[in-house]
């Protein structure tokens, strides 16, 4: 009987499918620190033009930082590790993109497809590329009432077998928080809050949860992450990162804002994909737009840390 050598998906392996941007490929072969960034809070997670002159800010903070920014997408079928302005501005006024998780990336690329790539596909693809930092706003989790839908997102299990570490403000508030940290903590991704003995909920800069661990600087976050490797201990590491309190939407406030956003999915059946998206786009409206200030700033806030800890890594 012949078996099927089962292949692993490798740089080599995957090399015919991905363009790496002259920049990003240049301080990878240089040793010097890059960032990743998602691309579906792009295509996805903001309104034009608000979402590219996100994106332009965000890269400009990491390059004033010291590191190499390296925004991630699929465009016209081609894994982009890294993007030009034109190629990132094109992607902000882009409908109808995919949104593109581990499930979903290698069809995007077989049918030469445009998405915006999750944090689980972004960690993929960063990973292939061999960044090991990546910068978002939250990461997706376990949906409520996810004992009735199983709505968990493809993220946490990415956490717990890609090694990347993904700087964060934690799980989007809009998410069981309590059961996300659950998930994590069986699959083995340290959580690690920046500064706090609380986990932050997104928007806000406390949750009622204590954080799992706490580091206090970047360069302890990058030892952390070394070490494990060298224990041999599978994926990646979350860094939930409080957003600054001039920015914060407390808590109590957003409670209210996102109970009548998922009132508001529940009573138009939304479900799957389409859920982060439209309660996103529900809270926007209903804080007149306060959300999105604060969605940019602890992007923003984010992109300065993850800069820090890449710098770290690449002095190691």
């Amino acid at each position: 009987m012949t078996r099927t050598k089962e292949i692993t998906m490798t740089p080599e392996t995957a090399r015919p499918f991905i363009d790496i941007h002259a920049p990003v490929a240049a301080a990878l072969a240089a040793g010097k620190p890059v960032v990743a960034l998602e691309s579906t809070i792009i295509t996805h997670g903001m309104p034009y033009p608000d979402n590219s002159a996100m994106a332009a800010n965000v890269e400009k903070i990491i390059s004033d930082e010291g590191a190499v920014p390296a925004t991630i997408a699929v465009i016209n079928g081609r894994i982009k590790i890294g993007l030009s302005d034109g190629e990132r501005e094109s992607l902000a006024m882009t409908g109808g993109a995919m949104k593109l998780s581990r499930a979903d990336i290698a069809y995007a690329v077989a049918e030469g497809r445009t998405g915006g790539t999750t944090v689980a596909a972004t960690m993929i693809a960063a990973h292939l590329a061999g960044i090991k930092v990546f910068a978002t706003g939250g990461i997706g989790g376990v949906h409520k009432g996810a004992e009735k839908s199983f709505d968990i997102s493809a993220d946490l299990d990415e956490l717990a077998r890609t090694p990347v570490i993904v700087v964060s403000a934690g799980a989007k508030a809009i998410l069981d928080i309590e059961k996300t940290l659950e998930v994590l903590e069986t699959r083995g991704v340290p959580v690690v809050a920046f500064g706090s003995d609380i986990v932050p909920a997104f928007w806000s800069r406390k949750s009622p949860y204590a954080a799992p661990l706490r580091l206090d600087a970047p360069e302890k976050i990058a030892r952390l992450h070394a070490t494990r490797g060298a224990l041999g201990l599978d994926g990646g590491l979350l860094v939930a990162n409080p957003v600054p309190e001039s920015d914060e939407i407390p808590a109590d406030k957003m409670a209210g804002y996102i109970e009548a956003a998922q009132k508001a999915a529940e009573a138009q059946n939304i479900s799957g994909k389409a859920v982060t998206p439209f309660l996103l786009a529900k809270i926007l409206e209903l804080t007149n737009g306060a959300s999105l200030k604060t969605n940019i700033a602890l992007v923003e806030n984010n992109a300065r840390l993850a800069a820090k800890v890449a710098i770290a890594l690449a002095k190691a």
